[in-house]
Parts: structure tokens; sequence; C-alpha cells
């Protein structure tokens, strides 16, 4: 009979312990709930910290975040206004506003994240395809500054923009968010994370990038060749200059001195008889030794000074 009603008494202490904790829920910080009572949402969203009691077991508490979330799109192929195939990759940042009315029209974060893509890429390829590819490049008007790389051309210079990315990522998110206001969040951020082309297109970008590099390098090889042959051109001049300088200064000295050794000769001669006949037979020895060898004959006359050293040397 006393184990009977301890065991009575140890029932019933777990079913009220089971009811406490079917109506008590707690709520943090980081939190927000919807009560649900047979799948409806029964009165208004608990945004606040604590403890909080609902119906045991009919009752539902639905959490649902209370912190900025993120949403990564996928790469999509769009096309801008110019014709130009793009991949464009987005983020965004968002958050619960109102979990009542989220939890009517989205029931969870999954049908929120489904939700907002279907929004933001339609607005990302709207505002895109309006707009040509500088604009969704760039987001100021600046002027390049030279680098002094080689292949830079002087006359570069980059198109003016009206809109540009910035703003463009603006009207992206104002637009968004107009259409998700009912949907009970509010979209705060969104950015164009990565743009890029498609392979076709890329493929052509790399070959124009390619051709526009060897024309480049053709320019400066023909420059290079210009140069060389100008350099090559001033070096066989001044050559020239130095060899004809150098060949009038030998001519001078060689002039000076077969002047000086033709005075030497002169003096000599007239000095003395025998003087001129050392001379003369010196000059006629000279003249035997090119002209004459053991094969050469000649006529003479008898005049000639040569005959006469040939009959009567001394």
């Amino acid at each position: 009979m006393r184990n009977r009603k301890l065991i009575i008494q140890l029932a019933v202490t777990l079913v009220v312990l089971i009811v406490i904790l079917q109506s008590v829920f707690l709520v943090k910080e980081t939190e927000q709930v919807v009560i649900t009572q047979f799948g409806k949402p029964i009165g208004k969203a608990k945004t606040t910290p604590g403890l909080k009691i609902k119906v045991p077991f009919t009752q539902k508490a639905n959490y649902f975040e209370k912190r900025f979330m993120e949403w990564d799109g996928d790469p999509n192929q769009v096309p801008t206004k110019d014709k130009k195939f793009i991949f464009v990759d987005a983020y965004a940042r968002w958050h619960i506003t109102d979990p009542l009315q989220f939890f009517k029209r989205l029931t969870d974060e999954r049908g929120a994240l489904s939700r907002i893509a279907d929004i933001l890429d339609g607005e990302t390829r709207d505002y895109i395809a309006n707009h040509n590819l500088e604009e969704v490049v760039r987001s100021i008007n600046r002027v390049p500054v030279r680098s002094g790389s080689i292949g830079e051309e002087v006359g570069d210079t980059l198109s003016d923009i009206l809109v540009g990315r910035l703003k463009i990522e603006e009207m992206i998110l104002h637009s968004s968010n107009q259409k998700a206001s009912d949907l009970g969040i509010a979209i705060l951020d969104v950015r164009l994370k990565r743009l890029n082309y498609v392979a076709e297109v890329q493929a052509q970008v790399y070959e124009r990038m390619k051709s526009e590099r060897f024309r480049i390098a053709e320019k400066f090889r023909s420059e290079g060749f210009g140069e060389a042959s100008r350099i090559n051109g001033e070096k066989e001049r001044d050559l020239k200059l130095i060899q004809s300088e150098a060949y009038r200064k030998a001519e001078e000295i060689m002039g000076k001195a077969d002047g000086r050794a033709t005075a030497i000769y002169a003096g000599a001669y007239n000095k003395s008889p025998d003087a001129r006949n050392l001379y003369g037979f010196m000059k006629s020895m000279e003249t035997f030794s090119k002209t004459f060898d053991s094969t050469t004959t000649v006529i003479l006359s008898t005049k000639s000074e040569l005959y006469k050293y040939l009959v009567d040397p001394y």
C-alpha cells in the first residue's frame, strides 16, 4: 500500500513537471518567437528575451533569428545593354522585421532565402540589362594615371559614366525592398560580389588583348629597328670621319718625313763630289736590288747611269 502511494506521487510529480515544461519556454536575446496553435499563429510575436508561458501540448513555439542574416546567390548569366554577356555573382544581408508576417508568408528561413533569391535575381537582371557594361563595372569618373608601364598609350582615356555600380546596387536594394515589403523582412544591403565574362566572350577578350599586345610589341620592335639603324649609320659616319682624319694626318706626317729626307739627301749630295758619287752609287744599287734577279735580261744605253756602274763600278 505504501509503495503504491509513492508510485502515484512520483507519477503526479512527473505529469506536473511535463506540464510545466510544456507551458514555459525561453526566448533568448538573439531570438524571436511566434506561438502557433494547431499550425495557426496565436497572438503577437515574442521579441523580448525571458521566460514566456503558453498553453501546453496544443501550442508550439516557433523560433526565428533576430540577427542579420546572409544571402549568397549563384552566378547568373546576364546580358548588358550593350549586348555583353557576363556572369553576375551577388550577395545580400537581411533580417526579419515582423516575425508574425514572416511566418504567415514564408514559414521559415529556407522559404525566405528562396523568395529573396527570386527577388534579387530578378531585380539584378533587370537593372544590369538596362545599363552598359562600363556602368556596371565602374563607380566614378576618373582620369587614368600613367604608370610608365610598357604598352600604355598616351591618349588612353575612360568614357564618362552617368550611373555607376554603386548607384545600380542602391537601385536594386530599393526595388527589392519594395517587393519584399509584405514578407516581414528587410533587405539591408546588396552588393555585386563578382562580374566576369562568359566563356565565349572571355576567349574573344583574351584574343583581343593578345592582338593588342602583339601590336604594341611590333611597334616597339619597329622603333627599335629604326633606332638601331640610326645608331649604326652614325657609327659608320663617325668611323669614316675618324679614318679620313687619320689618313690625312698620316699623309701629312709622311710628306713632312719625305721632305726632310729629301733635304738631308740634297744636303749630303751638295757637300762634295765624293758624297754625290756615293749617293748616286747607293741609289743605283737600290735600283739593282729592286729590279734585277738572276733571270733578268736588260738592254742599257751606254749613257745610262746603271751601265756606268756595270762597266766601271769605281
